[in-house]
């Protein structure tokens, strides 16, 4: 048995965030009824790259059934209420005053289905920002994330939707915790969480830096803090990226890999905190040594002296990494190969669900929940 069978999920959900939240209750053994617009959840047309469906649509959506809805009709009104009725879960990330506007508002909700657990995802939460559209790389920007994000030159985005996935798994984990408290209470909950404040909470190291210290500063593959760490190329050109975190490591590197022992007590490498002002200095160092090498002879160095040490794939290169695990998923196009969920119980068997086609599930979820 799955850790959430017997929970419904009704998910009025598009995009990213919410649909991940959805997802991963789905993958727990909720059921997740999906409701779409009849034109559907609009991640469906992002792309075509997956046998002609959305790569975020298939990623996003396993294990669901989608039914189609329109708040403006009446019997799709009787529809909604009648699943909520019945849920344990209703989670939204429509704008903020949508549901309102349809006669639904959260708090009315919770008055009328005291145990039911609701979960809103937006943009900025409550403040004046409220109304704005906030889309991933636009809280990007808007946190500062960009600002320390690519090279010297000019801030950049950071290659995922990094702000709508870590929403959704915080949606997720605050999900659990009202599930959890709801056994002892009977209470649900008006779970509320932006996007922004999502964010900040990944910004908390760069915003103590500048209020209390300095602004941080775009590094490329470096760290702020440490040095050296970073990507230097071998005698082929092959970036490889090192991480030294101590002084420890550092006199490794010095005696089995470089081989400049006196490098561990010169004034500018003989403390982190130097290496890291003396970052030039440091990285040549350790730069001129890598040019000379072949790839192959520096990783076994590297793995012999103990440095942590990674190879800079592009994604055709991660696709054949010996730490790649897949699993085969149903869509409507057939059979698609996604990660395999990164937390699993060990000696039970992972079941995902297919993908649904849009309103695969419409006419059944109709008949079950209205006695038609």
């Amino acid at each position: 048995m799955q850790a959430l069978e017997g929970i419904l999920v009704v998910s009025l959900d598009q995009a990213v965030a919410a649909p991940l939240t959805a997802r991963r209750l789905a993958d727990a053994g909720a059921r997740v009824i999906k409701l779409e617009r009849p034109e559907g959840d609009f991640a469906r047309g992002y792309d075509a790259c997956v046998r002609g469906q959305s790569s975020y649509f298939v990623w996003l959506n396993r294990g669901k059934e989608s039914v189609v809805i329109d708040l403006a009709q009446a019997a799709d009104r009787l529809l909604f209420e009648a699943l909520l009725a019945k849920a344990d879960i209703f989670l939204q990330n429509l704008k903020p005053s949508a549901l309102a506007k349809h006669g639904y508002p959260i708090k009315e909700l919770r008055r009328r289905h005291a145990s039911l657990i609701c979960c809103s995802i937006t943009g900025y939460g409550d403040g004046p920002y409220r109304d704005r559209k906030a889309y991933d790389l636009l809280i990007q920007a808007e946190s500062g994330l960009a600002s320390i994000t690519g090279g010297p030159e000019a801030p950049a985005r950071v290659g995922i939707s990094l702000v709508d996935i870590t929403t959704g798994l915080h949606a997720y984990e605050a999900l659990l915790e009202a599930l959890i408290a709801r056994q002892s209470t009977g209470r649900g909950a008006d779970i509320r969480i932006s996007m922004f404040d999502t964010m900040m909470e990944l910004m908390a190291v760069p915003m103590l830096h500048a209020r209390y210290g300095s602004a941080p500063t775009r590094l490329g593959l470096t760290h702020p803090s440490l040095a050296p760490y970073g990507a230097f190329h071998s005698a082929e050109s092959i970036p490889i990226l090192i991480a030294i975190q101590n002084d420890r490591e550092w006199a490794a590197l010095c005696t089995q890999v470089i081989g400049r022992p006196e490098a561990i007590h010169d004034p500018r490498f003989v403390s982190s905190v130097a290496r890291t002002a003396n970052r030039v200095h440091t990285d040549a160092l350790v730069a001129g040594y890598f040019a000379t090498r072949p790839c192959a002879t520096l990783m076994r160095e590297l793995a012999a002296a103990q440095i942590a040490f990674a190879c800079v794939n592009d994604m055709k290169g991660v696709l054949s990494h010996p730490h790649l695990n897949e699993i085969a998923v149903g869509s409507p196009a057939g059979p698609v190969s996604l990660p395999v969920p990164p937390a699993h119980v060990a000696g039970e068997t992972l079941r995902l669900g297919a993908v649904p086609r849009l309103g695969e599930h419409t006419e059944a979820v109709r008949r079950e929940f209205l006695a038609l």
